[in-house]
């Protein structure tokens, strides 16, 4: 993917299983691949008698008798259910994974909303504190270097395999990160990689002031340019792009991508744009030197930077640039095309540079002379100059409706979770349920990803925070009639069967992948859709106003995204050992949600079930494993 790191000059850097600890065993990465087991597929009976058991606490009783009635219809004997489930089965057997090119169409290509915001997540990491640009220049080389020193690992099949209750993982993702490139389409996009082949890419693309050059990072025998050539030839790019009044060319690709697809029709029409176009795409990854925001309070800080590696602020400030962020006022972060990875390896990625850059030091070395980086050019045309506008306008609307609230919570944090032997992520799952209670009275449909690595080519499963458990727990707790025994009681089970459910999400055994496939399946075949997805309970089941993502880091950093409906928000969280970083997201145009507002629910949640944890239990200095990431 084309992966953007920012920096702009104050902060660090770019639509997620189980208690047990997740391992990196050293092997070649890709020497366990053909013995990874197929994703199954669950039994229809299964499915449908859980996807009424997790449609229970949304739906009137009158919506749940009348959706029992179509999915009795759908499972009779002979009938529609019956006949996709077998073609379900028989594409299983044909493939090497019966759902990961369809999620990856459904989920991605076939959405036609702005990659901003909509798809892309964020990552957030420390603020750095250059002193000069030269600063800022010195960390924006080892950070390259960094991630090269990732992609030779790559290249050499040593990435450290992930294990998981002893089960390897599918380490295909990782081979996707860079030199990935999302391309659009007028109706559907497609992702290339051009990692592979006869000329593997070996260049990178850096933006600064709108203007974009192709930087190559290897040399003529094929070594990584150490951390000063790197700097020697930032440095030759910053002197080259001072002049600001460039058309921001990238912000085309914030648009809605029918709008995008067009306009990028038009852009290749002429040969120099084409040749540029077709550079940036084949780069490793691209490095983006944003300029300063307008400072704002200490609070406010880490919510600013979240919204920039989300849209980059708007036409005025960093959109036309996007893509690995480094901030000239020190902030630092990514953003990647969501498409060909979830964000585990985006999260090594981060670990592995991060902790690349703390050993590698820089040194002034005796310089080989280094070709002059090359700028793209391009003609910009009246047609062209129309879109970009356009593009300003709709990214102008874009930013300030978008509501991103980062916290750090800190009370307490895994540490704490597991020395009272409880899951920390259904114990954080269960805080965001009633924070959501509290806020509007009743339960939503929730979305936590879970990791269906464990089978060859998986990607992910949904975890339905939100279930009978979580229900009743959410109403005891403000009740004054129940007692904290009783509330501790139903917390328990409300964890219990989150537990249980991500046990089965993990293994594929759950309901939303599932049903996707059936409904594929009938597209495929091109029958009619059955009833049940034409049903107003179904169309309650997947408007996840709750879209929620742990994504657990070493590096101290808080990935964010955007909300995955109009009237809902997105919440991503990374539990660390003492403490939790959070980032709520929702749009200002809806007037139901408030990321401010939801966010002091939720801090408020986290203090009184540790409040009620602590009228019975004491902690103890041992608890549950770890829980690895999820997205």
């Amino acid at each position: 993917m084309l992966m953007h790191i920012s920096c702009t000059g104050m902060a660090i850097p770019p639509r997620l299983l189980r208690p047990v600890a997740l391992v990196y065993i050293l092997e070649r990465s890709t020497t366990h691949q053909e013995g990874l087991p197929k994703i199954p597929v669950p039994p229809l009976k299964q499915t449908c008698e859980r996807y009424l058991a997790a449609l229970e606490p949304l739906i009137t009783r009158e919506e749940l008798a009348h959706t029992r009635t179509l999915i009795a219809e759908f499972l009779q004997s002979g009938g529609v259910g019956e006949r996709l489930q077998k073609g379900l089965e028989r594409r299983a057997r044909k493939t090497e994974n019966w759902l990961s090119d369809w999620w990856m169409q459904s989920a991605y290509l076939d959405s036609r909303m702005p990659i901003p915001v909509y798809t892309s997540p964020g990552v957030v990491l420390p603020q750095m504190h250059f002193q000069d640009r030269q600063g800022q220049m010195r960390f924006a080389a080892k950070l390259i270097a960094g991630v090269l020193d990732f992609k030779k690992m790559v290249d050499n099949e040593t990435l450290p395999v992930e294990y998981l209750g002893g089960k390897p993982l599918c380490m295909n993702q990782y081979y996707q990160v860079l030199s990935s490139c999302r391309i659009p389409g007028p109706k559907k996009d497609i992702v290339v990689n051009y990692a592979t082949g006869k000329s593997p890419s070996t260049h990178i693309t850096v933006v600064h002031n709108f203007q974009f050059f192709v930087l190559d990072v290897y040399s003529s025998n094929g070594m990584p340019l150490t951390v000063d050539q790197i700097y020697v030839q930032l440095e030759k790019i910053w002197n080259s792009s001072l002049q600001t009044n460039k058309e921001p060319i990238g912000i085309l690709t914030s648009n809605h991508r029918n709008t995008w697809g067009k306009a990028y029709n038009n852009l290749i029409k002429d040969k120099t744009n084409k040749d540029s176009v077709r550079t940036i795409q084949k780069s490793i990854f691209l490095v983006c030197l944003d300029a300063p925001m307008p400072r704002v309070s200490d609070d406010l800080y880490y919510s600013k930077v979240a919204a920039q590696m989300l849209h980059g602020g708007g036409s005025r400030w960093n959109s036309g640039n996007r893509c690995n962020l480094l901030g000239e006022d020190g902030s630092c972060g990514l953003t990647y095309e969501h498409a060909p990875a979830e964000g585990p390896p985006i999260v090594f990625l981060v670990d592995h540079v991060v902790e690349y850059m703390k050993k590698t030091e820089f040194r002034r070395a005796p310089m080989v002379p280094l070709p002059l980086p090359q700028k793209l050019r391009f003609n910009i045309t009246p047609e062209v100059k129309k879109d970009i506008e356009k593009a300003k306008q709709n990214m102008n609307i874009m930013v300030p409706d978008l509501d991103v609230q980062v916290f750090n919570f800190y009370h307490y944090g895994k540490k704490y979770l597991k020395s009272i032997k409880t899951s920390p992520d259904a114990f954080i799952q269960m805080a965001l349920q009633l924070a959501y209670y509290r806020m509007y009275q009743t339960c939503c449909p929730t979305y936590e990803s879970a990791s269906l690595r464990m089978f060859k080519l998986g990607r992910t499963e949904a975890i339905r925070s939100t279930s009978t458990e979580s229900h009743r727990f959410v109403q005891a707790m403000d009740d004054v009639s129940k007692q904290d025994t009783e509330k501790l009681a139903l917390l328990q089970e409300a964890i219990k069967a989150h537990r249980a459910y991500t046990h089965m999400a993990i293994h594929g055994q759950t309901v939303d992948r599932h049903l996707l496939g059936l409904r594929m399946q009938a597209i495929e075949d091109l029958t009619s859709l059955p009833e049940i997805f034409m049903d107003t309970s179904y169309a309650v089941a997947m408007h996840f106003n709750l879209f929620t993502s742990q994504v657990g880091s070493k590096t101290d950093c808080v990935m964010c995204i955007g909300p995955m409906v109009p009237d809902g928000y997105g919440i991503c969280y990374n539990p660390m050992g003492d403490h939790i970083n959070f980032a709520v997201t929702a749009f200002n145009s809806c007037e139901e949600t408030n990321a401010a507002r939801l966010s002091r629910f939720l801090k408020e949640a986290l203090l009184d079930l540790k409040s009620l944890v602590e009228q019975t239990l004491k902690p103890s200095p041992t608890g549950p494993e770890e829980q690895p990431d999820r997205t």
